[in-house]
């Protein structure tokens, strides 16, 4: 088979969802023509698709050292190192890319979604307002400019180009993911997961099944914040109360009313969320879920503890729940792990951190043997 046959064969099962295939007709083909640019930049395409990531980042520097002119090997070495967090090189591969086709939308969208990655997020959105004005029609456009203002803060045009996205293509799944989760920041949560479910239902080989969680991780996100401040000002008033006695009814009535509010907001959220996130998170990675639990029962306590600081004036209850407030920290950063064992640039990243801790503390244990040596040696030559 022909390199153009190869190439346009993978294509085709790319197009189907034979991902799979597709990578082996690229490699069979590969086998001859080890060289190919297009042929490695699409398999860099194909190993992306298939989380492969470390293969994928392989065969785009490949294509890179075969071809470095060529942009499309620019722009997928680019969306390469975005997701495996290498946020400032996809930067550098973008730009690379917008130099060399600066009338090709590709590099200007891969840019937009490097620079908001890095938090340049006006400089996103000027990237992809260009990326756009290329291609008007163009639905990976519109999604890279709904993404970019949606992490500007910016909801109703984010909500506005998603739509439009849709209107073109109805069945775009991240499109389709993006309102829901758009939808899930404004608390509209019955439509929100019932977008979630619809989409994970089209999809059920690889169902997002932490999106469908997100009631349950935005309770505790925001019961957190609320109960951390709610317990550190109980405590403080009821230890004011012991010296000044007046301040013992505001600040039973304080806990009280925070406990009011965070089961106001937590029926706000479950109530219509139903059973769907409950099912959803025995799916989840198994820290993440444990984490979850551990939380809501941190939680629980810590409301009980001020319902019985509120019941009772007993002091040493709210100095209690101010001591459950590093643990609560703690099981939101294993959570925050957890939910991204299962995300290869995520673990990447993590293996890359740990392998550079590793060369720093060998890089610090040489440092002191010479350091050690350098003062024994001076202290034998002292007269």
């Amino acid at each position: 088979m022909s390199e153009v046959a190869a190439y346009q064969r993978a294509s085709s099962l790319l197009d189907v969802g034979r991902d799979a295939q597709a990578v082996e007709t690229l490699r069979a083909a590969l086998a001859g023509t080890p060289d190919d640019a297009a042929l490695l930049t699409l398999l860099s395409f194909a190993l992306r698709r298939r989380r492969d990531l470390p293969g994928a980042l392989a065969a785009a520097e490949a294509a890179l050292a075969a071809e470095p002119g060529r942009p499309e090997a620019h722009v997928e070495h680019a969306e390469t190192l975005l997701a495996l967090l290498r946020d400032g090189d996809a930067r550098t591969a973008a730009e690379q890319a917008v130099r060399l086709a600066p009338n090709r939308p590709s590099g200007h969208l891969v840019l937009a979604r490097a620079l908001a990655a890095d938090r340049h997020l006006a400089e996103a959105r000027a990237a992809a307002a260009r990326g756009l004005a290329l291609a008007p029609r163009s639905v990976e456009a519109l999604l890279t400019v709904a993404d970019v203002a949606r992490d500007a803060g910016r909801r109703d045009e984010a909500e506005e180009a998603a739509r439009a996205a849709l209107r073109i293509d109805p069945d775009n799944d991240y499109g389709r993911w993006l309102l829901a989760m758009l939808d899930a920041e404004r608390l509209r949560v019955r439509r929100s997961l019932r977008t979630l479910r619809d989409v994970a239902r089209d999809n059920p080989a690889r169902p997002n099944v932490l999106s469908m969680t997100w009631p349950i991780r935005r309770l505790l996100s925001g019961l957190r914040r609320w109960l951390t401040v709610a317990v550190v000002l109980t405590c403080a008033a009821a230890l004011i109360a012991v010296r000044f006695p007046p301040m013992l009814p505001p600040s039973r009535l304080m806990a009280a009313t925070f406990v009011l509010l965070a089961t106001g907001f937590s029926l706000r959220l479950l109530l219509p969320a139903g059973a769907l996130p409950w099912r959803s998170l025995q799916l989840t990675p198994p820290l993440l879920r444990r984490a979850l639990y551990a939380r809501m029962v941190t939680a629980v306590v810590q409301a009980g503890l001020l319902i019985g600081y509120a019941a009772t004036s007993t002091t040493s209850l709210t100095v209690i729940a101010v001591a459950l407030v590093p643990l609560q920290l703690l099981l939101g950063l294993i959570a925050a792990i957890g939910a991204h064992l299962d995300d290869p640039g995520h673990m990447h990243a993590l293996r890359d951190i740990a392998r550079q801790l590793r060369e720093l503390r060998a890089e610090l244990r040489r440092w002191w043997a010479e350091t050690r040596r350098e003062l024994r040696d001076a202290w034998r030559d002292d007269p």
